[in-house]
């Protein structure tokens, strides 16, 4: 089986940035299914057939994010800085062996006709996962959704397909930049504000967080598969 999760990558990833379907293998054992998203969080993801990376950060952004991050610590909130930037447009789900050829058809078939297009992730936004283990600092999407909506309403569609959980029903979509253990949103919340003017105050930030998405990637154990936008 396979652990999918549907995502944009951060502008990090080359002159022209991309949006990706990121999905790790999980391994079957005869009593249980885990379910592993290791290669999600890796800093760079790479096609054995091709040997591509085909995520890197920029530096600019890697700066911004150490400087939030060096900001909490100075206040006594230590977060440990993500390994790979992207915007989520799907929860976690598991696919099949035998359903990954059908399914990333028809993920192509949906998707193939949708034009490229921008977004801009600059908003300091706290979120905190559904169990509440674990707390996020992100960059939400101030323009751009739109597009974002269309495309999760299409892997939706591919995901109902396979009876697996659709995407939130209101989406925050954002760029988690990073994390701590348990739920520290009120904590984290009182330096919200300082937070923003750190990003509003950033040399280039206005280039450096618009993200230009011009193809779709499905990662499925070590494949990659890529539908080019319009």
């Amino acid at each position: 089986m396979f652990s999918c999760v549907c995502a944009v990558s951060h502008p990090g990833a080359f002159l022209s940035r991309t949006v990706s379907w990121l999905c790790s293998r999980t391994r079957k054992s005869s009593q249980t299914t885990a379910v592993s998203t290791a290669d999600v969080s890796a800093p760079f993801l790479t096609s054995e057939a091709t040997g591509r990376r085909l995520y890197n950060p920029e530096e600019e952004f890697v700066e911004l994010t150490d400087l939030l991050l060096s900001h909490l610590l100075e206040v006594g909130a230590s977060m440990t800085r993500m390994l790979e930037f992207h915007i989520s447009l799907s929860q976690t789900v598991v696919l099949r062996y035998h359903w990954i050829t059908p399914f990333v058809q028809s993920l192509k078939d949906l998707l193939s006709p949708y034009d490229r297009f921008y977004c801009v992730s600059d908003k300091v936004k706290i979120y905190c996962n559904q169990e509440k283990t674990r707390t996020f600092l992100g960059l939400e999407v101030s323009a751009g959704d739109k597009y974002l909506l269309e495309l999760v309403h299409e892997v939706d569609k591919c995901m109902e397909e396979y009876d697996l959980k659709t995407f939130y029903k209101s989406p925050s979509f954002h760029i988690s930049l990073g994390w701590c253990l348990g739920d520290a949103t009120a904590q984290l919340a009182k330096h919200q504000q300082e937070l923003q003017d750190i990003v509003d105050k950033f040399e280039d930030s206005a280039r450096i967080l618009r993200v230009y998405a011009d193809q779709v990637r499905c990662k499925t154990g070590n494949k990659i598969f890529s539908f080019p936008l319009q």
